[in-house]
């Protein structure tokens, strides 16, 4: 087993003389994110991404579901979905999506669907509630199958599934059979990074 770090998110402060400085903090509580490789797969702490939940308002479900797709260039996703290329959304519930982007470029990634949304949609700003750990490589079904009762060996990509972790609610992201994101509270970020390194040193 191996781990490094690369580069930093999040926010603690320190105080100067004068002038208090922030200095970043990832979710499990570092200033760069955590990269662990063990056997064929890599566990990857994702932190450049914002995100930004939105719900349709009671009669505008059509205009909610238009909005998401001209947000992420392709059709809303459906159930258990998820889509787009740079600006992506996965299905959270009825009428309810989760949108994703590069925080470089999205870091007010709310406001941004706020201004297109006319009132239509409820839009929550979720980028400090959730953390990512990402797995890539081969045998991924392995070791998710240790964490969670989802059916991974039959992932292909762009599935986006509900389910539990350790008894902590996630969502896995599909990208492709050797890419799946895991996202989960990030106030249980430490118990779901170990959690799921656990599983990769009991499978490989």
């Amino acid at each position: 087993m191996t781990s490094k770090s690369s580069a930093p998110i999040s926010s603690i402060q320190k105080e100067s003389a004068s002038v208090p400085d922030l200095i970043a903090i990832t979710p499990l509580g570092a200033t760069r994110p955590r990269i662990d490789s063990h056997g064929p797969v890599t566990l990857t702490e994702v932190t450049d991404r914002a995100l930004a939940s939105v719900a349709a308002r009671l009669g505008h479900e059509a205009q909610t579901a238009a909005l998401v797709t001209s947000l992420i260039g392709a059709p809303a996703p459906g159930p258990v979905r998820m889509g787009g290329t740079d600006l992506t959304a996965f299905w959270m519930g009825p009428d309810q999506w989760m949108l994703d982007a590069p925080i470089e470029t999205h870091e007010d990634l709310a406001h941004q669907i706020v201004a297109q949304a006319k009132g239509a949609t409820s839009v929550t700003d979720q980028t400090g509630a959730w953390c990512r750990f990402d797995l890539s490589g081969d045998g991924l079904a392995d070791v998710l199958e240790r964490l969670t009762n989802a059916n991974t060996r039959a992932f292909t990509g762009g599935e986006a599934q509900r389910t539990a972790v350790e008894h902590m609610g996630c969502f896995l992201l599909c990208h492709s059979p050797r890419h799946i994101s895991v996202i989960g509270p990030r106030s249980s970020a430490g118990s779901l990074h170990h959690a799921i390194l656990t599983a990769i040193r009991s499978a490989h």
